[in-house]
């Protein structure tokens, strides 16, 4: 079927609500052996067209990647002109730095990516936006806020007595923006203890003993002082207010929930959590519903029917438009400026 009177495809390994496209699927087939290996059969020609291949992900994120990989080789293969790769959520995105002994995995990723056949990317809110600079074909970071801000301003009751808060300082640029845009008041939550930047033990001050652990004599290296956990506290009047707790991700909910009660105490009357990705790993929904949380809202870039289903707090915006109208423009070759006007650095 075509957009503009060219040709083009797009192949879904997982299914994805993009209708308003008029475009209709592309005939392939994706499946796993008995042995675990990932088949493709590609089931038409492909040369020379612009094939967009829209992968959200499952919970067996690793699955789901192996698919997109072989789906993107089997195109390259079959002369297809442009691979290009429609992810709203990108997996591993919280693995973009260096972790003592550990691995950038996000890096790996955008270089199998690559190297699989991909020459464009369609995403949606990387966890950090300098993850772009590990590609090396054009990548497009879309913007989930303004279906988040249009949400608020249309289903929160007397949101102009909300307040944004940022649950620990490090997401407090993003709960700026929102504050900024909505003309809302800011908080921060400071003190909680962040698991994913914690410095955990790995084995360091534990050498071999056959080597020796002094250094070059007379050299004397200055001695980091120890992070002290200071106690929580609540940066910015919440009393009487209803708090916003805004972020990117929501996946394990403790943090959250946490927040949630801190905010009760300070005497704030209502919780909402605002994320775009809503992973919602483990236990998440039952947490959120026993907590102090009175409404989650997360985008559809991540399938969590079930979730919903297990927790009626739960409530989706849809995103698909932008995504389309990303794959239309990149199709015709129009500027992508108009998807983001007003977008600011920190957005």
């Amino acid at each position: 079927h075509s957009i503009d009177g060219s040709r083009s495809w797009v192949f879904f390994p997982v299914f994805y609500h993009l209708r308003r496209l008029g475009v209709e699927l592309g005939k392939s087939v994706v499946y796993q052996e008995s042995n675990s290996e990932t088949r493709v059969d590609v089931k038409e020609s492909v040369r020379g067209q612009d094939i967009f291949i829209i992968q959200t992900i499952p919970r067996d994120v690793n699955t789901a990647i192996m698919e997109l990989l072989v789906m993107a080789y089997a195109l390259k293969t079959s002369c297809a002109k442009n691979i290009i790769g429609v992810i709203p959520y990108f997996p591993y995105s919280k693995q973009c730095k260096m972790r003592k002994r550990g691995s950038i995995v996000c890096k790996l990723l955008a270089s199998m990516l690559a190297k699989a056949g991909l020459t464009h990317l369609i995403t949606m809110d990387l966890h950090q936006k300098e993850i772009q600079g590990f590609f090396t074909f054009p990548v497009d970071n879309l913007r989930a806020s303004p279906y988040l801000i249009q949400y608020i301003q249309e289903e929160i009751p007397d949101y102009r007595n909300a307040i944004i808060v940022a649950k620990s300082p490090s997401a407090a640029k993003r709960a700026q923006s929102y504050a900024e845009r909505l003309r809302l008041g800011l908080a921060v939550i400071h003190g909680e203890a962040q698991h994913s930047e914690s410095d955990m033990a790995d084995g360091r001050q534990s050498p071999p003993l056959s080597r020796t652990t002094s250094g070059h004599p007379g050299l004397e290296l200055p001695l980091m002082m120890a992070k002290e956990k200071p106690p929580i506290s609540v940066v910015g009047d919440v009393g009487g207010r209803i708090a916003i707790i805004v972020d990117d991700i929501i996946d394990d909910v403790e943090d959250f929930v946490a927040a949630a009660e801190i905010l009760k105490e300070r005497g704030a009357y209502k919780i909402y959590i605002m994320a775009t990705h809503g992973l919602l790993s483990a236990e998440a929904p039952r947490l959120i519903e026993e907590s102090a949380i009175d409404e989650v809202v997360v985008t559809n870039t991540v399938p969590h029917e079930v979730q919903k289903l297990q927790c009626p707090k739960i409530r989706t915006v849809d995103v698909s438009m932008i995504l389309a109208e990303a794959i239309r423009r990149i199709h015709n070759g129009e500027s992508m400026s108009y998807l983001f006007r007003n977008i600011a650095v920190d957005d």
